[in-house]
């Protein structure tokens, strides 16, 4: 799912501002906040326990805007209460998760891990701090695609995490901001601005530049714009053996010089995406950009931050180039109180019928291979987006999926790019050149390889 990328080997001692920020925030960033005060042997005797779910982004369980899935699993199972906890920030969320694991202290029952950073969760170091999903909790690997399961899978065969959703990319844009700037409005037209090259969606931000609506960019950030062209790429932060290799990497150059063209063509707001002081979901609301790379996990999050009040506004059309951004599973930390509990919920909630109707509310693409193909998806459409043929546009994308190779190091690498780096470019005026410089001096004194 959501807001990161990761992968590799050898746990390093990373200390970032952000896992600094992660061990003063305490128990704001996860679910687990110590000892739940239930007893071990609640759930056989009928006792009624607490299920606590950590996660970040949108994954579309919860009872409010979500599939209310939690209710239905409680209406069924009256002796359990799931409570979810949720960040917007995932690099956040993953250093308080990793410092809490290395403590076995403060864990909720499931923790979410975005895919960027399952292979650190699969790494020697971390590996035995799960439960084996493959023989408790009674999933089936089968009816999941093949490689998403080799994704949270341990050297030594032991599956860590459940597919919750993949992300095919789109690019979703604003028909009024677009009608405004005198382009088409029609989502094939719109796909064909920028059919097969992402210079001419650069292009035609510039072309939307010259008769932009007072107050409007072309698009929201050129963090997420690098983050959209990376994933398009058959080769990111790792090279085929899954080492990590930025500095070579032909998609890692294609991204930054494409975020570069549009930070210094002044084409996007300059916002950095899920920020905690709630900028960027205010840009949603209030209609300050025009298109934002749009993975099948984002229209669930344009539908919460650009609210009711914008609903049939916005439209999707086909990327510049197919690509997966994001794709999140469900783990559970071997020491929790309830892993039997929790592994069942978790073999639940990933199941094929629970991802398609996460799906029909929030737009997550499922990671099963039959709901894929499924009229469920197929013939899919999200009220919030009107006629789209939301199902077709996404099914289409993640047919055309091959993940690239992964490092242990990919989402740690990615929040210096964008974060550190481009952020840097676009809202303090660094000079791109020593942004370069500045990200792989954070990359050799954060990463030990």
């Amino acid at each position: 799912m959501r807001t990161s990328s990761s992968r590799h080997g050898r746990r390093p001692a990373i200390t970032t501002v952000a896992a600094a920020l992660a061990v003063m925030t305490g128990a704001a960033l996860l679910t687990g906040c110590g000892d739940t005060g239930d007893s071990d042997d609640g759930a056989a005797g009928g006792e009624k326990i607490t299920l606590r779910i950590g996660t970040f982004g949108s994954f579309g369980y919860d009872n409010t805007t979500g599939a209310k899935l939690y209710a239905e699993y409680e209406k069924d199972h009256p002796n359990i209460k799931i409570e979810e906890s949720n960040v917007a920030d995932g690099q956040k969320y993953w250093d308080t998760l990793k410092l809490r694991l290395s403590r076995d202290s403060g864990l909720a029952d499931i923790q979410a891990l975005e895919v960027g950073y399952i292979a650190e969760a699969t790494g020697p170091a971390l590996a035995d701090k799960w439960a084996d999903l493959g023989k408790t909790g009674g999933a089936d690997l089968g009816a999941f695609l093949d490689w998403k399961v080799k994704q949270a899978t341990t050297g030594d065969g032991k599956v860590i995490g459940l597919g919750t959703d993949i992300g095919p990319m789109a690019i979703c844009y604003n028909k009024d901001l677009f009608a405004k700037a005198g382009l088409p409005t029609d989502r094939a037209q719109v796909a064909e601005l920028w059919a097969g090259d992402w210079a001419k969606f650069i292009q035609t931000g510039e072309t939307y530049k010259k008769s932009a609506p007072e107050g409007t960019s072309f698009h929201d950030s050129a963090s997420g714009l690098f983050n959209a062209v990376v994933s398009s790429e058959p080769v990111q932060y790792a090279n085929t053996k899954g080492e990590l290799d930025y500095e070579n990497s032909p998609g890692v150059k294609k991204a930054w010089d494409t975020a570069m063209a549009a930070a210094k063509g002044e084409l996007t707001a300059k916002l950095r995406q899920f920020d905690e002081k709630g900028s960027w979901n205010a840009a949603f609301k209030n209609s300050k950009f025009a298109t934002v790379a749009c993975p099948s996990w984002m229209t669930g999050i344009i539908k919460e931050q650009a609210g009711a009040e914008n609903q049939g506004k916005w439209d999707i059309a086909a990327p510049p180039v197919a690509g997966n951004w994001g794709g999140s599973f469900l783990a559970v930390p071997k020491s929790g109180q309830h892993a039997k509990e929790a592994a069942e919920l978790a073999a639940w909630l990933t199941a094929p019928a629970q991802h398609s109707k996460v799906f029909g509310v929030n737009g997550n693409i499922p990671s099963s291979k039959d709901t894929l193909s499924s009229p469920a998806v197929q013939d899919a459409k999200l009220p919030y987006f009107g006629d789209t043929p939301v199902g077709k546009i996404y099914s289409q994308a993640a047919a055309g999926i091959s993940p690239a190779p992964i490092s242990r190091w990919d989402g740690q690498v990615k929040t210096f790019l964008t974060d550190n780096g481009i952020l840097d470019i676009e809202q303090r005026g660094t000079d791109p050149v020593k942004a370069w410089e500045n990200v792989k001096k954070l990359v050799d004194d954060k990463i030990d390889q």
